[in-house]
């Protein structure tokens, strides 16, 4: 190295270019104590599978939502709100996940499937009674066209005792996997008024028709709605305006690390505070330590709670006869739930000031309080139905699982930014290595000819100094000629091990 040019050994690697890596803080245990009456089931599962105990406590909660969210809305410092959770687990292929979920989720199917047969039935007769209503319909029309005066005027009384046109029954779907939002309004339509979205290749849905760039601020918007408890309100051609009242939609999407970085980085899901809604945890990797001697079984458990989940499956939801909506009864804050969630909603609003270790995600935060309303009455009406309030011992275990939803949140969202600079980074690294031919580099080179995600001087110099700290970049002190003038910052390309070009 020549002394027009000297490297700046302080922030130069000298044993060579080392891997750029994705450094991400490890998960907290997950507060399973916390769980009530559903943690009996999460550690019989665990139990079987040897998964992270956070996977299938995320699934008996998203199902619980759903069993539970036609029946009551809870209060919150904020006014009454669904019990509707929407939730995310990340794990990569391997963890279990769909093992996890089945056992948790069988009484459900089971559920489906019975009420599936006694809708096939009550089709078969519903085309029986839509055939004589039409046939006596269109015999009472063509009477009337034959005639006029009196004969109108009977035709019309005779309509009006014809009555209504038979309505079909419902469907009996609870759960749906990949839908788009028009297919799904079209199921709160024509079937009940509590449903899940529940996938275990999430992915699926996050990629898919839903969610491409035509259709996903439209769904993120419309999801974002429904957790709210909103009307959906459809207007199309042809079918006209229509209006749904008293929906509710319960959301359980487990997917990959890769899908969920990608999802948590991008800005449109942040902003319009869809992801902000979810319950997320990644829990650490079990692989490799699943022995099968250590598999333990509790049947009795796993019983109890199909059994819970049917009896509140089988129990009518409160609804509207004529809008077939929902109308939930308020379940109320006791004296000592209000209190406990007045004092954990300070907390969060003080972390996200500025300094605080929560003003990267604001809007998770901001709702924390009300993720923890809605836990505590999922919580209250799993042990009892019929339950008004909210006790303070609830609110305190719904408290615990809040915070360490927030945790996650707040973990996973420096994870998903560290991992788009490390991206960003690695397409400098092979675009400087493959495409550029001098021996140094400045950030306006990046910016005028690199990769386009860096054609921004801030993103640049960032992954210019990724780079550097990785040891493919060697630093030159300021002031060092670089193409013929002196310049403030430059950067030495290193190609191999010690190689500095």
């Amino acid at each position: 190295m020549n002394a027009r040019t000297p490297i700046n050994e302080t922030a130069f690697t000298p044993e060579g270019p080392q891997p750029l890596v994705r450094e991400i803080a490890p998960s907290a245990d997950y507060p399973v104590q916390a769980l009530g009456a559903l943690r009996p089931a999460v550690e019989a599962v665990q139990g079987m599978t040897q998964a992270p105990i956070a996977i299938p406590a995320q699934s008996a909660l998203a199902v619980a939502s759903l069993a539970v969210q036609g029946f009551a809305d809870v209060e919150t410092l904020g006014g009454v709100r669904p019990l509707s959770l929407y939730a995310m687990t990340v794990a990569r292929s391997g963890e279990r996940k769909s093992a996890c979920d089945a056992p948790l989720i069988a009484a459900l199917r089971d559920h489906e499937q019975e009420q599936a047969k006694a809708q096939r039935e009550a089709t078969e007769s519903w085309q029986n009674a839509h055939a004589l209503w039409k046939g006596e319909r269109d015999k009472i029309l063509t009477e009337a066209k034959k005639g006029k005066g009196e004969k109108r005027v009977a035709a019309q009384a005779d309509l009006k005792a014809l009555g209504s046109e038979p309505e079909a029954p419902p469907s009996s779907d609870r759960t749906v996997t990949e839908p788009t939002f028009e297919g799904l309004t079209k199921l709160f339509a024509t079937g009940q008024p509590s449903l899940g979205l529940f996938s275990d290749e999430g992915g699926q849905f996050l990629g898919g028709h839903a969610m491409n760039s035509e259709n996903r601020q439209k769904t993120l918007a419309a999801f974002n709605d429904l957790w709210q408890g909103n009307p959906i309100r459809r207007t199309r051609s042809g079918d006209g305006h229509a209006t749904l009242y008293g929906r509710r939609l319960a959301v359980h999407l487990m997917v990959q690390p890769t899908v969920a970085r990608g999802f948590i980085a991008d800005p449109l899901a942040a902003d319009t505070g869809f992801l902000p809604r979810f319950l997320m945890c990644e829990p650490p990797s079990a692989i490799g330590t699943r022995m099968q001697s250590n598999t333990r079984r509790d049947d009795t458990a796993l019983a109890d709670f199909a059994k819970r989940l049917n009896d509140i499956l089988t129990a009518p939801m409160p609804l509207d006869e004529e809008s077939k909506g929902l109308k939930p009864r308020t379940l109320e804050l006791s004296s000592g739930a209000r209190s406990y969630l007045a004092e954990f909603a300070d907390a969060t609003e003080t972390a996200q000031a500025t300094g605080g270790d929560m003003t990267h995600i604001t809007g998770t935060a901001s709702k924390a309080a009300e993720q923890a309303a809605r836990i505590a009455g999922v919580l209250t009406l799993w042990r009892d139905l019929d339950a008004r309030e909210i006790k303070a011992g609830d609110m305190v275990d719904a408290i615990t699982l809040a915070g360490f939803y927030l945790s996650e949140a707040s973990r996973l969202a420096s994870a998903a930014n560290v991992s788009a600079e490390i991206d960003r980074a690695e397409a400098l690294r092979k675009w400087l290595l493959g495409n550029w031919p001098e021996p140094d580099v400045m950030v306006r080179d990046v910016v005028r000819l690199g990769p386009n995600a860096l054609r921004e001087s801030p993103k640049a110099r960032n992954a210019l100094g990724v780079l550097a700290n990785h040891g493919w970049l060697a630093p030159l002190e300021a002031g060092t000629v670089v193409r013929g003038a002196a310049r403030k910052e430059a950067w030495r390309i290193v190609r191999a091990a010690g190689n500095i070009v």
